[in-house]
């Protein structure tokens, strides 16, 4: 079946959940007992290899950014393009959710139209549909997210049906929500008018003790304070550059965009957003954190 572009997800978003695949695999939180752990992960940084091993060269490259995608457990990993890559038709093992950091993705069944999918676009491909991929910006990166894995191309002739249903939707498509209508956001009330910190929730459920991934729109300029639970906290950078640091380090380190940080227990991380354009961020987290 073709997937189409969601006209709206306004539905979807009402009590802040998202019709999208179930978590198989959740992050763990560290023990009570352990020193909280803080790390990123800059795009220079990443170590490259083929995302498809078996087809070489041909293949588009991939680096983790978090977790392995190779062994079992959840990862997240950015994957380059080529300009006009395109995939044969295949499946995976697993299924995956991605995030277009740069370029024009299409990801959809073989007959399908191209809908080339901008930067800040959202998709998902279940585990075991038949697809294909593809790419015509003059650079294209992606973010790239399993529950559980190892990540593995498989052929056609092995294709079933799980249940779940691919979405793709345009940043144009994305409802944003402010302070007034997301606890987690506690802004003085100069900081909640103009151009606010905003919201989006993507998949999951944003409630204690369960898994959601959500999007963070930051105006330039705009700096503040994301708390931790207790959870691990992953975050990449889908749109302009950001300032981080812990909150207890004072040492501050840019982050371009397809850039990650995180930390495994209770910490807060000190970020603010370049004056030249604002800035998105992909946050995944084990219950509510508190932008402040």
């Amino acid at each position: 079946m073709t997937k189409k572009t969601l006209a709206s997800i306004a539905t979807a978003l009402s009590a802040t959940l998202v019709a999208c695949p179930p978590a198989v695999a959740r992050d763990t939180a560290p023990a009570a007992d352990a020193a909280p752990a803080a790390d990123t992960v800059l795009p220079d940084d990443v170590r490259w290899g083929p995302l498809n091993a078996a087809r070489g060269d041909a293949s588009p490259r991939a680096g983790n950014l978090w977790g392995d995608r190779t062994t079992p457990g959840a990862s997240g990993f950015l994957v380059k393009f080529e300009k006009g890559f395109a995939s044969p038709p295949h499946i995976h093992n697993v299924t995956y959710r991605g995030l277009v950091i740069e370029g024009l993705m299409h990801n959809d069944d073989p007959d399908a139209a191209n809908m080339w999918l901008p930067p800040g676009s959202f998709w998902t491909q279940p585990a075991g549909e038949y697809h294909i991929t593809a790419a015509k910006g003059s650079g294209n990166l992606a973010y790239i997210e399993i529950q559980d894995g190892p990540y593995l191309v498989k052929p056609t002739d092995e294709a079933f049906d799980n249940g779940e249903r691919p979405i793709n939707v345009d940043p144009s498509n994305l409802v944003w929500l402010d302070a007034s209508d997301i606890a987690w956001l506690e802004l003085p009330e100069s900081a909640k008018t103009g151009n606010p910190p905003q919201m989006a929730f993507l998949w999951g459920n944003p409630q204690p003790g369960e898994l959601s991934g959500t999007l963070l729109k930051l105006p330039a300029g705009f700096s503040g304070e994301i708390r931790g639970n207790g959870s691990p906290l992953r975050a990449v950078v889908i749109q302009g550059a950001v300032s981080h640091s812990l909150s207890n380090s004072g040492v501050a380190q840019t982050l371009p965009q397809g850039s990650y940080f995180g930390s495994e227990g209770s910490s807060s991380h000190q970020i603010t957003c370049s004056p030249d354009s604002e800035c998105i961020i992909y946050l995944r987290t084990t219950g509510s954190i508190v932008l402040h």
